[in-house]
């Protein structure tokens, strides 16, 4: 018979009990957060008879998920451990530009893809940062987005306007209703100067919603 030393037996005891708990909490549901287009928009006074086509944005790997990031460091990266969005960012960016952009009434089509063989013109973008950054102040965090933006002619891959987007917002704590609530007011804010921006560049006016 083989004599196990008890401290041995407490110590695998342990370490079952370490992976049995990561493997509940793996299991355990996250709630899941929607950012939508905002609620204020402008509404065009006219439609053009174009098809407008919004590309599922570029992003880094960081981002490029449906979880929530926090920068802690310069180069150090988490995720929120309680919430998550309800599809990867890119493409539920993707989903409320198509929605801000419909609401306009300013194009005879808006959507992922074209109704044809290919569209009149493409919003091609990438999503350079949407996260959270912890800042000096006690328990405060920094909401952020950036958005390049490029208006492509999709006959001749022509790009006739291009933008770069940000917003910040401030938040007194990291609590999760807290930070998502500053991810709401930069998603709104990069939004609406999008919408803004491509009724411009298309020469189109609008009024306020």
């Amino acid at each position: 018979m083989i004599r196990v030393p008890a401290l041995c037996l407490v110590a695998l005891a342990l370490s079952g009990c370490t992976a049995i708990s990561a493997i509940e909490r793996a299991s355990e549901p996250l709630d899941v957060h929607e950012l939508r287009a905002p609620a204020e928009l402008p509404v065009a006074r006219g439609t053009q008879d174009i098809q407008l086509v919004v590309e599922v944005p570029a992003a880094g790997g960081a981002v490029a998920t449906d979880r929530i990031l926090i920068r802690t460091g310069a180069t150090q990266l988490a995720y929120l451990p309680d919430a998550r969005w309800s599809e990867d960012a890119p493409v539920m960016m993707q989903t409320a530009m198509v929605e801000a952009l419909l609401r306009t009434d300013a194009f005879r089509f808006v959507g992922r893809r074209p109704l044809g063989a290919s569209g009149d013109v493409a919003l091609v973008s990438e999503l350079v940062d949407f996260g959270a950054r912890e800042t000096a102040e006690a328990g405060g965090a920094v909401v952020e987005m950036t958005l390049v933006a490029r208006l492509v002619r999709e006959d001749d891959a022509r790009v006739v306007a291009s933008r770069s987007f940000s917003a910040a917002s401030r938040v007194a704590d990291t609590s999760t209703p807290t930070l998502l609530a500053g991810f709401d007011q930069v998603s709104d804010a990069v939004l609406r100067d999008v919408v803004q921006w491509v009724l411009r560049a298309r020469g189109i006016s609008a009024t306020a919603s």
